[in-house]
């Protein structure tokens, strides 16, 4: 057993800490509060399509090693006190083998950061794993479903791991962990996404999230994509469409990341998060403290932590410039929620960031304003020639114009403030109405 994986034990006399786990569902769209994480690139599984395999499988990178749980704690401390964040993703690697795991629990959840672990759960195969991460305060469990049986083991890179995985899943039954899914559509795994939605009906699973198999962080490398293990947009429709109707019928609230809306009928175009949806969902990450703890000071074991930036300096350069001459100016806090700097950024991250692209069909769409388009990568391995160009409509400039109409968790200790946060967006949205007559 390495390091990382023995596992400080939850002192005897420490109090067991628990959520309500309550649910309500809701169409209220506002933005979210919830941070992530990286301990560092340490882990038990070998995927394939990892965004940070490279690292992973170095073990002289610098963000491979776990950080110490004093750093740890200091980012956390900046989510919930700089950011205003109340809930967070806590990553590795795999976080479950990292050592401090139940004192970095336990600290989230005493100072009102609900934790949640984005876990493979080979290791929570183990029952007495799981009632340790519920009783140090865990609010859920984000397991990574990367396949099933042969084809599970197969991407991941461990044989046995999709039983251990299986294991996992009637544990947390057992001790009553809240779980949600993430799945990334990789070539190997599309047959089986419909028996994907199926585990996740008789697994009582919160939502499921389908993720896009992108070339983010160490996928951008060159050799690493090709048209031999990437599917086409086509070809991942066909199957998703199946999964996606069977987890609606069962009331399952579903999240499609990155995939251009035109590529579903429309009855799933409510499920379609790209750049400008993604901080409507409460299960995804703040881009104001994302983008601190994307980089690399916080996602690595040497060193303290950079500066903490605003979200307005990402989006708006000459402002941020004008700011950076003029400091004794700058009265804006860290908290700065209003959609309309989120869905600026959200533009910036995709075409900026990731290089997405649109084709002259995308620009006849009326729904270019709201959607990514095509990634630069998947360009230039299959070209534009998919797009199907939405024209029934006017052109739409909302990004919730879809979204909207799905209904989404919403846990106990969420309830209050994004009830009182919608209101005060209608009521602010009322007042900006133009009068009629």
């Amino acid at each position: 057993m390495t390091d990382s994986m023995q596992l400080t034990q939850p002192a005897s006399d420490q109090p067991i800490r628990s959520y309500d786990t309550r649910t309500q569902k809701s169409r209220d769209r506002v933005i979210t509060r919830r941070g992530v994480m990286w301990l560092g690139q340490t882990c038990n599984i070998r995927c394939h399509f990892c965004y940070f395999l490279d690292r992973i499988n170095d073990k002289e990178h610098i963000e491979h090693a776990f950080m110490d749980i004093e750093k740890a704690k200091e980012i956390c401390h900046t989510l919930r006190y700089t950011y205003d964040n109340n809930a967070i993703d806590i990553q590795g690697g795999e976080p479950t083998i990292y050592k401090y795991i139940y004192e970095l629990i336990a600290y989230c959840h005493d100072i009102g950061l609900m934790p949640t672990l984005i876990t493979n759960a080979i290791v929570l195969s183990d029952v007495t794993r799981c009632e340790k991460l519920k009783a140090a305060g865990l609010r859920d469990l984000l397991v990574s479903i990367q396949g099933l049986g042969e084809v599970y083991d197969k991407n991941v890179g461990v044989p046995g791991g999709s039983e251990k995985q299986a294991r996992a899943l009637e544990n947390f039954k057992t001790v009553g962990i809240p779980i949600r899914f993430n799945v990334v559509l990789s070539k190997p795994t599309l047959h089986q996404l419909p028996d994907i939605a199926r585990l996740a009906v008789a697994n009582n699973v919160r939502a499921v999230n389908f993720l896009t198999f992108n070339p983010f962080e160490d996928q951008a490398n060159d050799g690493k994509r090709s048209t031999f293990n990437v599917p086409t947009y086509t070809e991942v429709a066909e199957d998703l469409i199946k999964a996606l109707d069977i987890l609606d019928d069962a009331g399952i609230e579903t999240n499609v990341r990155y995939f251009p809306i035109c590529m579903v009928p429309e009855r799933h175009r409510k499920s379609m998060y790209n750049f400008q949806q993604l901080p409507y969902d409460l299960h995804e990450w703040d881009y104001a403290s994302w983008s601190w703890t994307g980089q690399q000071p916080q996602r690595m074991r040497p060193g303290g932590t950079s500066p903490r930036p605003k979200l307005r300096d990402e989006t708006y350069p000459r402002v941020a410039a004008f700011y950076r001459a003029h400091p004794e100016l700058d009265v804006q806090s860290h908290i700065d929620r209003t959609p309309e700097i989120y869905h600026d950024n959200g533009k910036v991250r995709a075409s900026q960031h990731c290089g997405y692209k649109y084709s002259s069909a995308c620009n006849e769409c009326s729904l270019a304003s709201i959607c990514d388009g095509f990634h630069g990568d998947y360009v230039r391995l299959f070209g534009m020639g998919e797009a199907k160009p939405i024209t029934d409509i006017p052109p739409v400039t909302d990004p919730t114009y879809y979204i909207r109409n799905q209904d989404k968790i919403v846990e106990t200790q969420d309830w209050e403030w994004t009830e009182r946060t919608a209101k005060a967006m209608a009521e602010t949205n009322n007042q900006l109405e133009p009068v009629k007559g």
